[in-house]
């Protein structure tokens, strides 16, 4: 079994219900061999071990874009270097364009039903209409000339070696291919064309274009898991030359470096973009007017760009007569990287008052908060009615209605995409983790830097998901449509909440309330460091955030990543104490006989005497017991040292009902109008975790007790966090 088996066992476990409930009475116990066991290549504190290894593939590639027929050719020689401790006699290549053929397990494992108002795009996938995608794959040839022998299984191919590959060998080989490109808006797809019957032209933006390698490493061996839909791209890095043919008056948005930039760009447009460099503000190098004047007389030749791209994982670019291009440069970690942004008319006004704005503040506040220099020479925000990212380029949505007018709304969303998928450089594009297996390690931790980097750019900012409050409506609901965190890509319900909100929303916790923001971010950048340009697994993650902090979190991985529990502690009951020294014999003869009497009253419930010495009747609701203190009864004389009159004891019992345990954060409203925070940590729930009591000796009366008070840990039932209870209206019951 691949050492990856132990992640299945777990998933096939809690998708049976048992191994939540395995975690019920030992939450804060440690993972143990929940996580894989640490080696060589994986060490104890999260690091990679000093055998560590993992493979490279590098590209050179020639590409053409045919803009009348929406079709690519292409042809691509790799040389695959084996880092290895294996002998390897075949290799695997990614073909995630056959997801889109019409056999792909992606639309046969689909579910449908009829609608009654079904669209064109329902009902042909409903009578099965073909539509001819995918690659075809035209020739596989050694280095010597000679064919290869290879077999396609649906989105992967295997490539069969003449000879084994040993450690430290490399392997050059070419693939020729070709397909038809996708109609993003009718197909789907996380790339594709879109066509703008109003000028007959095309915007084309091409991901997952070519036969790319698959990940060989300690964990999995192969990761070689079907392309279905969800579980996205795992990558080796390497070097990439690529020559891409497009029509003449096509501009081109692509990873890495233009190296022909004399032979594509006029000079007034090479000139633009020298002064694009130390602008203040965004420099248009392609205006809207001269892509309107392309639009109307297309050009019939042909130019080719060539980019090159170091240690990168993937490759992509866009291309379209119709693209408006502006550029400045930001200074990052001492040098200038190019923030810059290509957008159709139908963007603006939004795209060219914002777009590049935004690609700057994102990768500056992603440096921070990540401790990673942005290493790649430049950053590029694509607006394709659309969000995914790939190395120094990413596709966004956000255009404005056709007459220019945008909401708030629409701005934030484009403001919050770029700044996300531009975000992605850093997860995964550099801290390379397996999206085929585990979708939260990199759209999880890229969301949790996003909210951060919203917050930079308006402290005010309405994000839409991080801040506690907003995972609450998904955690309190059904578990019949939950999964944990810790589930593979394909299996996941409800994705945003699961694999985008929930680890993010968990990291906040941790940073503001667990952990604290200095513990909390030097371990996140020691994560990040450790495995920049490298492949980390979950145990990589949860690791290095305890073993850089001092921190134990098992318990918060256990219950956050690993269950479907939430947060919903009680605070369910509250008794008043005060210092009593008048309590001498006559007063305790007289309390005796007031119980004797109520006993002799034939009251069978008077009989029973609470913890405190009151009876039944004596029980005070939950506004009295903070009105009437009971009597601290002591042994102490008015001059011992330790007793001070005006010392109230606050005996407050919390209830767990959600399961999720968390630290405490009180608040003592008091009776003068001062409030006070305590926090008390989550190791207050280890030897019992239903109902825990804590008493607070404080020097004021206490009005009342709020629990969560700034809505710190996504508690599901705030309205059970008062003392005495309040009564919480809806917003419903407010609007009514």
């Amino acid at each position: 079994m691949k050492s990856s088996g132990i992640f299945l066992i777990l998933f096939i476990l809690i998708q049976n219900g048992f191994s939540q409930d395995s975690f019920e009475g030992r939450k804060f116990e440690q993972l143990g061999t929940i996580l894989p066991t640490p080696n060589s290549y994986r060490t104890a504190s999260g690091s990679p071990g000093h055998e560590y290894w993992q493979q490279k593939a590098d590209y050179i590639i020639d590409v053409e874009l045919d803009d009348d027929n929406q079709r690519i050719s292409g042809y691509e020689e790799i040389t695959y270097t084996n880092n290895s401790p294996d002998e390897l006699s075949y290799l695997w290549l990614q073909l995630d364009q056959n997801k889109r053929r019409s056999d792909s397990d992606f639309y046969r494992s689909e579910t449908s039903r009829v609608n009654q108002d079904m669209n064109k795009m329902g009902l042909k996938k409903l009578l099965g209409h073909e539509y001819d995608l995918g690659f075809k794959i035209l020739e596989v040839k050694g280095v010597d000339g000679k064919n290869l022998n290879y077999k396609i299984n649906k989105t992967m191919m295997r490539v069969d070696l003449p000879e084994e590959l040993s450690r430290g060998g490399q392997y050059t080989f070419s693939v020729k291919w070709t397909y038809n490109i996708n109609d993003r808006l009718e197909v789907r797809g996380r790339s594709g064309m879109e066509y703008f019957p109003e000028d007959g032209n095309y915007l084309y933006t091409i991901a997952q274009f070519f036969p790319r390698m698959a990940v060989y490493d300690d964990i999995n061996g192969w990761q070689n898991k079907q392309f279905v839909d969800k579980g996205e791209f795992t990558l080796p890095f390497g070097d990439y030359k690529v020559r891409i043919t497009v029509p003449a008056d096509h501009i081109v948005a692509s990873t890495g470096e233009l190296q022909n930039s004399a032979e594509v760009l006029t000079a007034d447009q090479m000139d633009r973009f020298e002064k694009a460099r130390t602008a203040a503000e965004p420099v248009i190098i392609v205006s809207q007017e001269e892509v309107e004047k392309k639009e109307k007389n297309k050009s019939t030749s042909k130019k080719v760009w060539e980019y090159h791209a170091v240690n990168v994982r993937d490759f992509a670019f866009a291309s379209s007569r119709k693209l408006i291009w502006d550029a400045m440069g930001v200074e990052i970690g001492g040098k200038t990287v190019m923030a810059m942004s290509y957008y159709p008319k139908e963007a603006n006004p939004l795209y060219e008052e914002y777009s590049t704005k935004v690609v700057a503040h994102t990768l500056r506040a992603y440096s921070k908060y990540t401790g990673l220099d942005y290493p790649y020479p430049v950053a590029i925000s694509v607006e394709a009615a659309n969000g995914m990212e790939y190395p120094m380029i990413s596709f966004n949505f956000g255009r404005p209605n056709k007459n220019g007018v945008y909401s708030d709304r629409t701005k934030r969303g484009m403001i919050s995409v770029i700044i996300h998928e531009v975000g992605h450089n850093f997860f995964p594009m550099i801290i390379n983790s397996d999206e085929r297996q585990w979708t939260w390690m990199d759209e999880g931790l890229n969301t949790f830097v996003q909210y951060l980097t919203e917050k930079e750019w308006d402290p005010e900012y309405p994000s839409r998901r991080g801040p506690p409050e907003k995972i609450v409506p998904y955690m309190k609901g059904s578990k019949d449509y939950m999964v944990p965190i810790m589930t593979n890509s394909e299996q996941i319900k409800q994705f945003g909440s699961n694999a985008y909100a929930k680890p993010a929303t968990g990291l906040v916790i941790l940073r503001e309330t667990i952990m604290g923001k200095e513990l909390f971010d030097f371990a996140f950048k020691a994560y990040c460091r450790k495995w920049a340009f490298k492949h980390p697994s979950p145990a990589d993650f949860f690791r290095t955030m305890e073993d850089a902090s001092a921190v134990d979190l098992d318990w918060f991985w256990k219950g956050w990543f690993y269950s479907t529990d939430n947060v919903d502690i009680e605070v369910a009951d509250v008794n008043w104490y005060k210092h009593d020294v008048r309590i001498d014999e006559e007063s305790t003869a007289s309390s005796k006989e007031k119980n004797r009497k109520r006993k002799k009253s034939g009251n069978r419930e008077s009989e029973k005497i609470d913890a405190y010495g009151f009876a039944p009747d004596e029980i005070q609701s939950p506004e009295e017991k903070l009105i009437n203190p009971k009597p601290l009864k002591t042994s102490l004389s008015e001059s011992d040292e330790l007793l001070h009159p005006d010392q109230n004891f606050y005996e407050i019992k919390f209830t767990n009902k959600g399961g999720l345990v968390m630290p405490l954060i009180v608040q003592f409203n008091y009776v003068d109008g001062s409030s006070e925070i305590k926090r008390i940590p989550a190791e207050i729930w280890r030897y019992n975790e239903e109902e825990v009591t804590k008493v607070f000796v404080l020097d004021k009366i206490v009005d009342n007790v709020v629990l969560d008070p700034f809505k710190e840990t996504a508690d599901v039932d705030e309205a059970n966090n008062h003392f005495p209870p309040k009564n919480l209206q809806s917003g419903f019951q407010k609007y009514k």
